[in-house]
């Protein structure tokens, strides 16, 4: 029996298709590339697009169906919202997956995405196939009030020019306030207290993929000490494990170590296909 036949309930094929995808007060821009392979869903980074992920599709190629989205007030058509919390990301998720047919799901983030997915999959463990995260969704208790004021400075600061920006869809429909707040927030859904408990309770193969040095807004070796944090997890929970630390920073891995991001997808792909085996004996 194949990989692709014996996940059930994540194989149904269906057509290539993108259009908008209405929820709450909102619409969001998805694409879908159809197939019967695993579903796979791409989460983005907080203000990032869906053509981030190109290299890692092309990577994987047809065998998976790729389905990817913007975000609410990203890229150029997903529409403005009164609601950018971490709880409408989630319910997002959710949305994109009910218009699309889809039931079971294996789930790819980035930064922000990686958040979103190891929440999804922590409150969803029948229909999370697994996780990728990458470069993200590492506990640790990086927000105090010192970052907060600097993270409202620096976005305040790029809204200087964010405007001439936002048409290109290079930068969210957001306010320098509305971006700064989401940033505060996954700050606080970081810290070891709030992030601990969801790692330890996911029950699905999760692979991290950790890049190297420093990212924006970061200084010194602050990101090592956060990646660092994830030793704990994985020995706590067997479910997850470190596929790849790659030499590029947090903001090119998707450019540059794409190939490792799409290895870590084949290995929790295989890892799920070993998991359902298991349990059908």
């Amino acid at each position: 029996m194949s990989k692709k036949t014996l996940i059930s309930g994540a194989n149904v094929a269906t057509s290539a298709w993108t259009g908008m995808i209405p929820v709450d007060d909102t619409a969001l821009a998805v694409a879908d590339t159809g197939g019967p392979g695993i579903p796979v869903v791409y989460l983005n980074g907080q203000f990032a697009t869906q053509g981030y992920w190109r290299r890692v599709i092309a990577e994987l190629g047809p065998d998976y169906r790729h389905i990817t989205y913007d975000e609410r007030a990203r890229g150029k058509k997903s529409k403005r919202s009164a609601d950018y919390s971490f709880e409408a990301a989630v319910r997002d998720v959710d949305a994109v997956l009910a218009a699309r047919g889809v039931d079971r799901a294996l789930l790819v983030g980035w930064s922000y995405g990686a958040f979103l997915g190891a929440h999804w999959a922590s409150r969803n463990p029948e229909r999370a196939l697994g996780a990728v995260l990458v470069d993200g969704a590492q506990p640790f208790d990086w927000l105090d009030e010192a970052m907060e004021q600097r993270i409202r400075k620096t976005f305040k600061r790029l809204n200087l020019f964010m405007p001439l920006l936002r048409p290109t869809g290079l930068t969210p429909r957001m306010s320098a306030e509305q971006m700064a707040n989401s940033n505060i927030e996954i700050g606080r859904l970081a810290r070891e207290r709030e992030l601990g408990p969801v790692l330890d309770n996911i029950a699905v193969p999760v692979r991290y993929v950790v890049a190297s040095g420093t990212s924006f807004g970061s200084k010194g070796d602050e990101q090592e000490r956060i990646r660092a944090s994830l030793d704990a997890v994985t020995e706590r929970n067997p479910n997850i494990k470190i596929s790849a630390k790659v030499p590029s920073n947090h903001g090119a891995i998707l450019k540059k170590d794409f190939s490792a991001i799409a290895e870590a997808v084949r290995e929790t792909a295989a890892a799920a296909h070993d998991r359902q085996g298991s349990s059908s004996r």
